[in-house]
């Protein structure tokens, strides 16, 4: 991707921090909701983006399908224009201080705290007591993601809010009890547009790459047939086309599919109200399947084509966590000062 026209880096506005699971195939909503926004703030940040793999198995993985859906993910967000050249791309388990860090951190961080978290309760749901200790710990791991680069800023979305505060208390607890600050609090940066895309199925739920139907999500590698038939089977109401705001109250599918057309084609709520007004949901479903395939296809393709050659992939991920190890190893080295760790010989 071009970056003319971005901040130098000197100049930047900070340093971003970001990451994504390889669990399942990119959907739209991780496109809408994090890889789009990435492409613009890598232009006044310094970028660390990380595939979060440590996370991923804090519930049950299989191996190979992790392995082919990690260089999957990398491709999708090289396909997107997150570029690997002018920001830090790469694996969490390809920089050892992650879980170095988390260590400590775990020292640090309260049981009360992490009772609070919400996430926890919702993905353990009934079997809390099976659940593994990965998961409970998971919210000290991305505080370490974070602090382990000193980043400034993080975007996120309402269901990271929660995380990113504990990170932030973790951090402020840690410059607390060792009289020095070591970490800086991050700061949310708050997406934009399309943050939280809802599944085609239900207008009520988050699309997601664990639903089990399919046709609840546009995967970043589904063909023209494919985005055009889930968006023919996407749910919707037997009301005409809301025209006004006031008229999509109450609507949530109808909602769903107008903030999807408004995100891909960058236009207000108001602009596309005025595009669809008068349509039947058929014929606004068949404009939104071609939005869909103008702006996917081409991402779509590039990320076959990569997929095609895993060994450049790894070597893209491998520059990366070079990149990445050099930052991470200052920090704990300075974080191992400052706790008291002897020095190695």
């Amino acid at each position: 991707m071009s970056t003319s026209g971005s901040t130098p880096l000197g100049q930047k506005a900070g340093r971003i921090l970001s990451g994504i699971q390889p669990t399942g195939n990119l959907h739209l909503g991780n496109y809408l909701g994090a890889i789009r926004n990435w492409v613009t703030l890598q232009q006044d940040y310094e970028c660390l983006f990380c595939i979060v793999d440590m996370h991923a198995i804090t519930v049950w993985q299989d191996p190979a399908e992790l392995i082919r859906t990690t260089r999957e993910v990398a491709a999708g967000m090289i396909a997107a224009g997150v570029s690997p050249v002018d920001n830090a791309l790469f694996v969490q388990s390809h920089v050892p201080a992650h879980a170095q860090l988390a260590w400590v951190l775990n020292c640090v961080a309260r049981i009360g705290w992490l009772n609070r978290m919400t996430q926890f309760k919702d993905k353990a749901g009934k079997n809390r007591e099976n659940a593994s200790v990965g998961l409970y710990v998971y919210p000290n791991l991305m505080a370490a993601d974070i602090l382990v680069y000193k980043a400034t800023h993080v975007p996120v979305g309402e269901d990271q809010k929660q995380h990113l505060e504990l990170a932030r208390d973790i951090a402020q607890k840690f410059n607390i009890d060792f009289g020095k600050v070591v970490f800086p609090l991050p700061e949310p940066v708050i997406r934009g547009p399309g943050m939280r895309v809802m599944s085609l199925r239900d207008g009520l739920k988050k699309m997601s790459k664990s639903d089990e139907s399919d046709y609840s999500r546009l995967n970043m590698t589904d063909d023209r047939d494919a985005i055009a038939l889930k968006f023919q089977k996407a749910k919707s109401d037997p009301l005409p086309l809301p025209t006004t705001d006031a008229e999509m109250e109450g609507r949530p599918e109808a909602i769903n599919l107008i903030n999807i057309y408004a995100a891909l084609t960058d236009k207000s709520h108001a602009e596309v109200l005025a595009d669809i007004s008068g349509l039947q949901f058929s014929a606004f479903k068949a404009k939104l399947t071609e939005v869909a395939v103008n702006v996917l296809g081409p991402i779509n393709a590039e990320t076959k084509r990569l997929m095609n050659d895993p060994a450049e992939i790894d070597r893209v991920l491998a520059r990366g966590a070079e990149k990445a190890n050099t930052i991470a190893a200052g920090v704990l080295k300075e974080v191992y000062d400052v706790v008291g760790f002897l020095p190695r010989a």
